[in-house]
């Protein structure tokens, strides 16, 4: 049975966008968001203005700050809220949650700093979750909102639940594979935004595709290393959820990672240009969530570790790479 109503929790750029999408499919969507004078002021003008700035919303999305209202009785609970603030709002959640057959998705790209834990560990880590999935791949919501044909994957430990996710958010210009590596697809839209933002110091430096483009290829082998010596599957990688979104976020001048290490690489620090940002670089606490699994795993990460380095322990972009490219030589 087709899903009747769908709950988004999370009112920035990647929730609104997929609330239309599923709109457009004659969904009854229901879209929360944390602060109600803003809910308000979207309710009123039908954009989001801070975070999907130029699109309508629907007058058929019905837009709440009232979480008891939200999680009354959906088919679905698509979870869209950054990743350094799920913990909090899953906290928010579970006085409200009614424990059944909702199914969850999760569309939340980061790894939790201080427990490690992936966005669907800490999910089930909180809630009585039976019925869990995860949506990745490369997919700026500004493009997914204009109907820019764009490739992401589903994934589950349960075919029959890919599957589902599939159905449900496919159109003739979104269109959605299956996956059995949850957490070869977490850790892959994850992590890559730590080397986003290692592309975007390479632009800021003013260096070239050749920099890019080895930032893109050892970047990937890291990513690759650390989530096999996690028990996910190398090939996974390759995929969409990997190389794909890596490709699109070292590249996109619409990415927040690849635009805030242009930024850092050009001498604002990072505090002033996390405050210019209305939407979240998930990127700065991955970063510290990578370097801290590459020393529990034992896994050489050093373009991660630059990373890190640059946004916790104030060195330099250019001294960074400097010290990259000087390492004892190695076959690849």
């Amino acid at each position: 049975m087709a899903p009747r109503r769908v709950t988004v929790l999370g009112d920035g750029g990647w929730g609104t966008c997929l609330a239309i999408l599923l709109s457009g499919k004659g969904i009854q969507v229901t879209l929360w968001g944390a602060f109600p004078d803003y809910v308000a002021q979207m309710a009123k003008s039908r954009e989001n203005v801070k975070f999907l700035p130029g699109v309508p919303v629907p007058a058929a999305v019905r837009l709440t700050a009232d979480l008891k209202e939200a999680l009354a009785g959906p088919d679905v609970v698509v979870l869209a809220v950054p990743s350094k603030y799920l913990r909090k709002v899953l906290e928010r959640v579970r006085p409200a949650w009614t424990p059944g057959k909702s199914l969850v998705v999760s569309v939340v790209k980061g790894v939790e700093p201080d427990s490690l834990l992936t966005m669907s560990r800490l999910i089930q880590s909180l809630l009585p979750v039976e019925r869990l999935a995860v949506l990745s791949g490369p997919s700026i919501s500004y493009e997914v909102a204009r109907g820019v044909p764009t490739t992401v994957v589903a994934a589950s430990g349960e075919e029959a639940l890919a599957k589902e996710v599939q159905t449900l958010f496919s159109t003739e210009s979104f269109r959605v594979y299956t996956a059995g590596d949850v957490l070869g697809v977490e850790l892959g839209g994850s992590l890559k935004n730590v080397v986003a933002i290692a592309c975007g110091a390479a632009d800021g430096l003013g260096f070239g595709t050749n920099t890019k483009a080895a930032l893109v290829t050892r970047g990937l082998a890291e990513m690759a290393r650390l989530g096999v010596a996690m028990g996910a599957k190398a090939q996974t990688f390759s995929g969409l959820s990997g190389l794909g979104d890596l490709i699109t976020t070292c590249f996109s001048p619409h990415s927040r990672n690849r635009t805030l290490g242009e930024k850092l690489a050009r001498g604002t620090s990072l505090k002033e240009a996390t405050q210019g940002m209305e939407q979240v670089a998930e990127g700065v606490t991955t970063a510290k969530s990578a370097y801290d699994l590459s020393r529990r795993h034992g896994v050489e990460m050093p373009i991660a570790a630059a990373v890190y380095q640059v946004l916790y322990e104030g060195k330099s972009p250019r001294d960074t790479v400097r010290e990259l490219m000087l390492r004892d030589p190695k076959p690849e």
